[in-house]
C-alpha cells in the first residue's frame, strides 16, 4: 500500500454504521380515543335556549325553575344570567317576589 492510500483511509476515518430504519405502524385508536373523537351533543345550546325561553315569558322564571329545568346549581344559573346581560346584550330584569324568591325576566 502506498502512503497516500493509508493517509486517505485515516483521514476518512471509519465508515459510520447505517442503522436500520423502523417501520412506522399506525395503531388503531383506543376506546378512550374513540370516545374523545365523538363530538358531544350540543346540550349547552339546548339549555341556553330553554333558559332564554323561560325568561322571556310574561312572568319570567324563578331561580328554582331554571335550576330544575337545567339541572344546574344556583351559582351556575346566576353566572349564566350575568353573562346573558353582559356579553349577549340581553336586558335582564331581576326582582324578588313577596315570599323572597328571585325572578328573572328578559325585556
Amino acid at each position: 500500500m502506498s502512503t497516500s492510500t493509508i493517509e486517505s483511509e485515516i483521514a476518512s476515518g471509519p465508515k459510520p454504521e447505517v442503522k436500520a430504519q423502523r417501520k412506522v405502524i399506525k395503531k388503531q385508536p383506543t376506546k378512550v380515543a374513540k370516545k374523545r373523537a365523538v363530538k358531544p351533543k350540543p346540550e349547552h345550546a339546548d339549555k341556553k335556549a330553554a333558559v332564554i325561553a323561560m325568561m322571556k315569558r310574561a312572568k319570567g322564571a324563578t331561580l328554582a325553575e331554571i335550576m330544575a329545568a337545567t339541572k344546574w346549581q344556583a351559582h351556575t344559573v346566576r353566572g349564566f344570567i350575568s353573562i346573558l346581560g353582559s356579553k349577549a346584550g340581553e336586558r335582564i330584569e331581576s326582582s324578588k317576589t313577596a315570599d323572597g324568591e328571585r325572578t328573572y325576566k328578559i325585556k
